[in-house]
């Protein structure tokens, strides 16, 4: 077949694939996932169970072939009740909303009990039996030194535009004392009063660290032919999870990523060139420290295994451009991805998109990663309604591009990595 009947049949090929995009089943992908039932899709919970039930039946209704892969994720952090915080500039006295006024820190130490005490400066004056307020230009690490005896310690964070902190999973392990977290407005009042010796604060930390099941998801709709290509379409299925009476629907982070993967998939099974494999992984444990990519990595390089890998994670609202992010032996997936942002009409920039992708681009994988916004980062506002219907229309086109300019005859193959010595 000449170059030009090729490029023809490519663009005819594109041209139907495209045009069976939706964005209704995605938005509506979008809105099952950050439903309650879900309640957030943590890893190891009852939610996240739920909701990889649901996306099973997803995967078989588009007839995939479907396995679970469960791997321990360890030590993982959980808030586990409310925290009742309230503080007094001694003359006032204020209970702290949970979520917005005050949040618990990673590195602190299980404390359910409510601890009340005087404040004071770390570093200024004595420390034990009270709460010490740690300046903005203090290290953590630093105030520990200074707290011999303290209650606990409070640290200052920024609230997003939202007024909300958000929520980690990955980060530091845990420290000797109790800490908060308090908005910067809050933690300067509460400063300024314990510098002048007044102020109490009265205050618990009911987090502990668990180790849980995660489980990804696979799903095959085609092997590849001997010497083919292989196509892996990824998202993570998980979020930060529900708080004790705190929803956090992770819609964007990453339902709509999800719903993207799931919608390409679809498109994809019935357009791709015969010869070439498909398969999805829906991971877990990613906000966890990307778990489930790590493992699912591992096993495909143990097993020989050189699929392209396309990532999405977050699919909210598009400011401008994609983010992209590559790694590993990219360079026939990159051109095909720039060709199809031409082809769409989508703006690519190279940007960080810190996920999954990278567990795969180190095990020596072609790999990008794709990211369009996340409004409500790891918070309550990260809502269904906030994802924006055209933004996942066009990432799921430039992934279904992509896909069919990369698997084609006309595309260079990606390497297999090599094997190392044993």
């Amino acid at each position: 077949m000449n170059t030009p009947t090729l490029a023809a049949a490519i663009r005819e090929r594109l041209r139907a694939a495209l045009g069976g995009v939706s964005g209704e089943r995605m938005t509506a992908t979008v809105a099952a996932l950050a439903s309650e039932p879900f309640t957030g899709r943590r890893v190891g919970s009852a939610g996240g169970a739920a909701a990889r039930a649901w996306l099973a039946r997803h995967l078989e209704d588009t007839g995939a072939v479907v396995s679970f892969e469960p791997f321990t994720a360890p030590f993982v952090p959980e808030v586990y009740a409310q925290p009742t915080v309230s503080w007094s500039d001694g003359t006032t006295e204020r209970r702290l909303a949970f979520g917005r006024d005050v949040a618990v820190h990673l590195a602190s130490a299980d404390q359910p009990l409510v601890r009340h005490g005087d404040l004071a400066v770390a570093g200024a004056g004595d420390p034990a039996g009270r709460w010490l307020v740690v300046p903005p230009d203090m290290r953590l690490f630093d105030a520990y030194g200074h707290a011999h005896g303290a209650l606990g310690l409070l640290v200052g964070r920024g609230v997003d535009a939202d007024g909300w902190h958000y929520t980690m999973l990955a980060g530091p392990n845990p420290g000797p004392l109790p800490i908060l977290t308090l908005d910067t407005v809050t933690h300067a009042a509460a400063q300024a009063a314990a510098a002048v010796g007044v102020g109490r604060l009265a205050g618990g930390t009911p987090i502990r660290r668990r180790d849980v099941t995660a489980t990804n998801i696979h799903g095959r709709w085609r092997a590849a032919a001997d010497g083919g290509a292989d196509l892996l379409l990824t998202a993570h299925y998980d979020g930060v999870g529900d708080h004790p009476g705190l929803r956090q629907p992770a819609a964007a982070d990453n339902g709509s990523g999800v719903a993207v993967v799931l919608e390409a998939a679809r498109t994809l099974a019935a357009t791709l060139p015969d010869g070439v494999g498909l398969s999805v992984a829906l991971l877990d444990g990613e906000e966890a420290g990307a778990l489930g990519s790590a493992h699912h990595a591992a096993q495909l390089r143990a097993a020989g295994a050189a699929p392209t890998v396309i990532n999405v994670d977050g699919a909210g609202h598009l400011h401008k451009a994609a983010a992209v992010e590559a790694g590993g032996p990219a360079h026939a997936l990159l051109a095909a991805l720039d060709q199809a942002g031409r082809h769409t009409g989508l703006p690519l920039v190279a940007g960080p998109v810190a996920s999954d992708n990278r567990r795969y681009a180190a095990a020596g994988l072609a790999a990008v990663g794709i990211g369009a916004g996340m409004a409500g980062y790891h918070s309550p506002a990260d809502t269904p309604d906030r994802v924006d219907q055209a933004t996942l229309t066009a990432v799921a086109r430039l992934v279904v591009a992509t896909a069919l300019l990369v698997t084609t005859d006309s595309a260079p193959r990606a390497r297999r990595p090599a094997r190392r010595p044993r």
